[in-house]
């Protein structure tokens, strides 16, 4: 497998940092992992963005890279596994269009290696999204704990909390809280994260604020679905309510509005405008089918509409 080409746009460099994944639909087999989605969707609001990741040598492996690189995103960091094979993923969706995930154990990105290469990615990032699925293995949490401690101090690392699995561990959520600057979690995992860490709090906005004061966050964003979300930073609070969407699926919906927040935060945009940008682009991800949808330039200047 040869790497991809990187992506010919100019600016601020996003790493999706962890697994890469085939979700394995009824209908067909569709990209997926977090960090992927959110370098994907990175890019398509207009990004430079790399994943970081693991594949086998293997046709999926194969099909994976030339399908990022098509899209536009660097994959020149993608390694190669000899021994273990690409990633995937049982997918059903269930009422509403909510996905419940089957993952495979013992996946290439199982076992990410910490290289000289990657840490030259890591030193120029100044996005790094990372998760909790990612860290499953204790090969891959070395490997994405030395990534996150070898990026520069004005990087803006964040951690989108996963907490439908049973890879996680108080430890390994409060490391990968300590060394983010934003995490991104749902009303559920909030509420069990709190639990977790001992943080005694009542209500989303004063547990949010409780969990920024303790790890020195500078933003919570909290998801609340079709509710839309809450961000709590140390300046103040806004809620929006959501958009109303014709729902597909809503597969790669949390990463999108990861990836709008990070693009708004990294321009300095007000939380307000934030806060809507991210629901406005989550949103419009679940009216489509996967996670990483094709968009064209009216659709993208729709959706960031009110940034500079």
């Amino acid at each position: 497998m040869t790497p991809g080409r990187p992506s010919q746009t100019q600016g601020p460099l996003v790493v999706g940092l962890g697994e890469l994944i085939w979700d394995l639909l009824p209908e067909g087999r569709r990209l997926g992992g977090a960090p992927s989605n959110f370098a994907y969707v990175s890019r398509l609001l207009g990004a430079e963005a790399a994943v970081a990741s693991r594949v086998g040598r293997d046709a999926l492996g194969a099909e994976a890279v030339g399908k990022l690189d098509r899209a536009g995103l660097s994959t020149r960091h993608i390694q190669l596994d000899e021994e273990h094979p690409t990633g995937t993923v049982g997918c059903v969706i269930r009422e509403g269009g909510e996905p419940h995930f089957n993952v495979n154990q013992n996946s290439a990105w199982d076992y990410l290696e910490w290289t000289r290469e990657w840490e030259g990615l890591a030193a120029s990032a100044s996005v790094v999204c990372f998760g909790t699925l990612g860290q499953r293995h204790p090969a891959a949490r070395a490997t994405v704990l030395s990534f996150l401690e070898a990026t520069n101090a004005g990087a803006l690392r964040l951690f989108d909390v996963n907490l439908r699995h049973s890879f996680f561990t108080p430890e390994m959520l409060a490391r990968s809280l300590g060394l983010a600057t934003v995490v991104k979690l749902n009303v559920g995992e909030l509420e069990t994260a709190a639990a977790m860490l001992g943080l005694r709090a009542s209500g989303e906005g004063e547990t949010a604020g409780a969990l920024l004061r303790r790890f020195r966050l500078q933003l919570v964003a909290v998801t609340r679905g079709s509710r839309g979300s809450l961000l709590v930073s140390e300046d103040g609070a806004d809620e929006h309510a959501g958009f109303h969407a014709r729902v597909v699926d809503t597969i790669g919906c949390g990463d999108a509005f990861a990836a709008a927040l990070a693009h708004c935060l990294r321009r300095g945009a007000p939380l307000a405008l934030s806060n809507e940008v991210a629901n406005r682009v989550g949103a419009w991800v679940s009216t489509q089918p996967g996670a990483t949808p094709e968009a064209d330039p009216a659709t993208i200047a729709r959706l960031l509409e009110g940034l500079e």
